[in-house]
């Protein structure tokens, strides 16, 4: 190391006057390096709530159109998933931004495709929320009626309000606590269900319902797989409030995938060979299938603390895609407020948990089409298949390609775009038509998007693609100056001493 030319930099540092007209970085509201390792990884295992999600993935593995076609469904969805996550390593290395994917197409692909990104990941999102909040509401009482509470009609309903308050509240009040209280809860829920599915084959004593979704039962359940991991990436939504995001995000992102992706190849296999009996008739039929009650309790304990979990994880990461919209005012401006002690854009927070207490209405966890699974799914898939996209764009305009890059970035958008042609096939072959609605206005929705703001907000397009960016303070005073271009970015020009 050079010491005399350190020191001679920390000398020239120590005379030099800060500037009087700082440049800060747009996403410096929420909050920068207050976020650790740890508290990402709580960010993300809740959005998956991979303690329920285990549940339901052996009750689909012990019917008998499971089998080992089913499972290599799962592993099959789980590597694509993995090869997601590495094509959104290329952007999570380079940018921080609180938009997450919706921001990271946007320097891959086309304004359009970023709006259509962003279109499919509010969809995706909302939907998932909307599906774990109804859950959590049902699955409450149903704690209740086994302590042997009876909450009478509407009780559920009650249960969603309760937890949507609860959400927002906790939300609002700081990133930091919730993924801490989130990470130690889904650990230990993950551990007993683990144990549970651990003990020996029972025979199923609850009648599992086949899908009855317009696709192939494999087709099914490898696309409920992808919903079941949706939200691992959610932890890039807070690079700009993480500590050494470009490390830390980046990690995240690549582990939990692979770690809750084997969590439920090893649920299916425990549905498939019998092992998750205990568990699916604790759950599924309660002390009336022979279950102990000790067991009922803590098997609904921990599937409803991983729903609330993931409603508040959805909350956050969905928080703060609105905030980053916001920011370039592709939506209303309203958006990017900031709580200005909790430093959480608050009225992103209520949009979104209100949007989920309403379809929660609609929505009976009961009687829940299939069809709605997939119409999320295929929200979510469209998603990931154009940051999979963006990611061989990307690398191929800065010139940093590698055979590697272009294998897993190759390989996840064709297992993209043939699930989305899967599903479009099989709805057609069934007469679903509405699928194939479906999927022209989602995939058309970047296009039209884009019209409206060319015609009301011109200038928004431009500001597409905000990301967290070098400030005054950042810099050794004296190497260099920051000022704000026409276009309202920050450039960095060395000094004289700099140089």
């Amino acid at each position: 190391m050079n010491t005399s030319a350190l020191s001679a930099a920390l000398h020239q540092a120590a005379l030099t006057e800060r500037e009087t007209d700082p440049v800060y970085s747009p996403l410096r509201a929420l909050g920068r390096k207050q976020l650790t390792p740890f508290d990402l990884v709580g960010q993300s295992m809740s959005t998956m709530a991979p303690a329920t999600c285990m549940v339901f993935i052996a009750l689909w593995m012990s019917s008998p159109a499971g089998g080992v076609g089913g499972l290599f469904a799962i592993i099959g969805a789980t590597l694509v998933m993995t090869l997601v996550a590495l094509c959104i390593r290329q952007f999570t290395v380079r940018l921080a931004a609180s938009g997450s994917l919706y921001s990271f197409v946007a320097h891959g692909l086309g304004k359009r495709a970023t709006l259509t990104a962003g279109a499919a990941l509010l969809v995706g999102y909302v939907g998932v929320s909307v599906s774990v909040l109804s859950n959590a509401g049902a699955n409450l009482v149903k704690l209740g009626g086994e302590a042997g509470i009876d909450f009478g009609s509407g009780a559920a309903l009650g249960g969603c309000v309760l937890v949507a308050l609860a959400v927002a509240l906790v939300a609002i009040r700081g990133v930091r606590f919730a993924a801490r209280t989130i990470l130690v809860i889904e650990v230990c829920t993950l551990v007993f269900i683990t144990v549970v599915l651990l003990q020996s084959p029972v025979p199923v004593d609850v009648a599992v319902t086949p899908s009855t979704a317009p696709v192939g039962f494999v087709l099914f359940l490898a696309m409920q797989t992808v919903l079941s991991l949706a939200g691992f990436e959610s932890a890039a939504f807070f690079g700009p409030e993480a500590r050494r995001p470009l490390r830390t995000v980046t990690s995240t992102i690549l582990v939990t995938p692979l770690l809750v992706g084997s969590l439920y190849v090893f649920a299916g296999w425990a549905g498939m060979s019998g092992h998750a009996g205990v568990l699916i008739n604790a759950y599924f039929g309660g002390t009336e299938s022979g279950a102990s009650m000790l067991l009922v309790l803590a098997v609904n304990v921990g599937v409803c603390s991983s729903w609330i979990a993931s409603t508040l994880g959805f909350a956050q990461a969905g928080s703060r895609l609105l905030f980053s919209m916001s920011i370039e005012r592709v939506i209303p401006g309203v958006f990017e407020r900031v709580h200005p002690r909790f430093r959480t854009p608050y009225f992103a927070v209520v949009l979104f948990v209100a949007a989920s207490l309403v379809g929660s209405i609609w929505h009976d966890p009961d009687h829940a089409p299939d069809n709605y699974d997939v119409v999320v799914e295929i929200a979510l898939i469209l998603g990931y298949t154009l940051v999979a996209l963006a990611a061989l764009r990307f690398l191929e305009r800065i010139g940093e390609h590698t055979i590697l890059t272009r294998v897993c970035g190759l390989s996840a958008a064709g297992a993209g775009s043939g699930l989305l042609t899967f599903a479009v096939v099989d709805s057609a072959r069934s007469g679903a038509w509405v699928y194939l609605a479906w999927c022209l206005a989602l995939g058309g929705s970047g296009t039209l998007w884009f019209a409206v703001l060319r015609r009301y907000r011109p200038r928004s397009i431009d500001a597409i693609g905000v990301f967290d960016s070098v400030e005054t303070e950042d810099l050794l005073p004296g190497a260099a100056s920051l000022s704000i271009d026409d276009d309202g970015k920050p450039v960095m020009t060395p000094t004289a001493y700099g140089r």
